[in-house]
């Protein structure tokens, strides 16, 4: 698809237009946490032992468990054997997937809905369609973008999660972002937008925001918003733009 092909595209129930390349500003990305030893091995009768399974999880033990893979791929394997609070409650671990052709674009999402419980994959259902819809306006698609959930368990009943299960989750999220290398992060929602990048929605949408480590931050509504208020799909094309152009530039 052609930039100029953009301007007669309609995208889910709305005409987008081109317009102007947004404001920049600084904020900061916590480092990625420093390996720590491993802790020792703990056996759990109710648990499938795809490896040998860790002890009950800490935070100093999702460090150790994330730093391990060394590559993108092995640490989305490596999701589904850690011993998270969540994981007996889900159905399916989500796990990041993982663009066989990167391009430099990684999506944070929140954290799995009833859909991606179902299927496993992250952004499934309505919101998956549309994420994908959006990405195919600007050319780009799951081939070739990255997309990390802040959770890989549903919450039980779609609960918000609690500050210590996003924490444990934190350093495979951080490990992945380092693996994956994007120049751009494109957040999705307003949980993404405070974990990653410290911003508030709808105050800081569309704003690219510099990270440490290199690359920009651009904060979007998630695709489950959009389709409740089709009115903010403008402002989120806008962004999208932002974001293609930063990608040619880079």
């Amino acid at each position: 698809m052609s930039y100029n092909d953009l301007r007669d595209l309609d995208l889910a129930g709305i005409r987008w237009e081109l317009t102007d390349v947004p404001m920049t500003r600084a904020a900061t990305m916590p480092a990625t946490p420093t390996a720590e030893p491993d802790a020792p091995h703990a056996h759990d009768d109710n648990t499938p032992n795809i490896v040998p399974p860790m002890a009950p999880m800490g935070l100093d033990v999702a460090r150790a468990a994330a730093m391990r893979p060394t590559d993108a791929g092995a640490l989305a394997r490596l999701v589904a054997e850690f011993n998270h609070p969540l994981r007996r409650g889900a159905t399916n671990p989500v796990p990041p997937h993982v663009a066989p052709n990167p391009n430099g674009l990684v999506v944070i999402t929140d954290m799995p809905g009833a859909d991606d419980d179902a299927s496993g994959v992250v952004l499934s259902g309505a919101a998956g369609e549309l994420m994908d819809k959006m990405l195919s306006a600007i050319g780009m698609g799951r081939d070739n973008v990255s997309i990390v959930p802040l959770l890989f368990w549903r919450t039980p009943g779609g609960r918000a999660p609690s500050r210590v299960e996003l924490d444990l989750a934190r350093p495979f999220v951080y490990r992945a972002i380092e693996l994956l290398a994007p120049r751009v992060i494109l957040t999705l929602g307003t949980m993404s937008a405070t974990e990653i990048a410290h911003a508030t929605l709808p105050k800081d949408h569309g704003a690219v925001i510099s990270r440490d480590g290199g690359g920009v931050i651009v904060p979007i509504f998630h695709p489950n918003y959009l389709l409740l208020k089709p009115a903010a799909k403008r402002d989120a094309w806008n962004a999208l733009q932002q974001v293609q152009n930063l990608l040619k530039s880079a």
